[in-house]
């Protein structure tokens, strides 16, 4: 895996260990005061390693995926972060554990790189721990088939990682923009690099009720007038689409969020599952077709 200044690529343990292993101290032993003796376990020579390198062969970052579904050892070193190294670092992994058939691949991550994780699909699950004399936080990415969302921190977090995760496409369909939902503030700043990332992006927004959303001047709408390009919006005309219940917003890296009842943030969600995205695009798509431009949502002096 290339990307400027850097490659990815996922290496024999033995030929490597020296490199992965210096990556590995100078994050975890120097700057983090982790024990040395907890740096190297018994699981190095069981695990796909993955490593980052510059344009001149130099390692600035480290991973690996342990036989027990566990992504870990995560580092990159200070003077590389963030420029993309760790998210392909990360994709890598995810990759390798996808192409073993596994369901899902979990972690233990720091408390200041959750949402990190979270931008990629991963939800939080049960108590913050402490390891290795660091606060942590336990992940999951479910890889096949989908995950339940039944807590308002896993719906922010689902949506968050499906804007981030969005390419080119991002379909939203919600009754009223979602209160306490699409302006969450991770949320908000998903859609805000999202919509100024690049010039050929579409977000597609299908609402219920625009007077409800005028009156609740909700702050993505400042998003939908500074940025009309990028969003487009359009509210449900055909009687049928208006007394539809549910909500929707998936992206066209095959991720989904689908709720059966738009009141609610409990639902089903998948990362990379275009055959359960595909078909909710197409109703969408129908759905959009039937609808009226809501130009008056651009309207407001907000």
């Amino acid at each position: 895996m290339a990307a400027p200044g850097f490659q990815v690529d996922v290496v024999d343990y033995p030929a490597q260990h020296a490199a992965l292993h210096r990556v590995r101290f100078t994050v975890f032993v120097d700057e983090q005061q982790v024990p040395a003796e907890l740096e190297i376990d018994a699981l190095d020579p069981l695990s796909v390693h993955v490593l980052a390198r510059d344009t001149v062969g130099t390692p600035i970052g480290a991973g690996r995926l342990t036989p027990e579904g566990r992504i870990g050892r995560m580092a990159v070193l200070a003077a590389w972060r963030g420029k993309g190294v760790g998210d392909a670092l990360l994709q890598a992994l995810i990759d390798q554990a996808r192409a073993r058939g596994w369901r899902g691949v979990g972690l233990h991550a720091q408390l200041p790189a959750r949402v990190f994780y979270t931008r990629q699909g991963f939800l939080p699950e049960g108590e913050v721990f402490e390891e290795a004399g660091i606060a942590h936080q336990h992940m999951r990415l479910v890889l096949s088939g989908a995950v339940a969302i039944d807590r308002a921190e896993d719906a922010v977090a689902i949506t968050t990682a499906l804007v981030h995760r969005a390419r080119r496409q991002l379909w939203i369909h919600s009754r009223q923009l979602d209160p306490g939902l699409l302006d969450a503030p991770p949320v908000l700043e998903a859609l805000r690099r999202y919509a100024t990332a690049r010039h050929d992006k579409q977000a597609w927004l299908i609402v219920h009720d625009s007077a409800a959303i005028r009156q609740a001047g909700s702050p993505v709408l400042s998003l939908l007038q500074r940025l009309p390009s990028v969003f487009r919006v359009r509210e449900v005309s055909d009687p049928i689409d208006r007394t539809t219940a549910s909500a929707c917003l998936l992206n066209d890296a095959g991720d989904y969020y689908f709720r059966s009842s738009g009141h609610r943030f409990d639902g089903e969600a998948g990362v990379s599952q275009p055959a359960r995205s595909r078909p909710l695009q197409d109703g969408l798509q129908r759905v959009w077709e039937r609808s009226r431009d809501c130009s008056e949502l651009r309207a407001l002096g907000l």
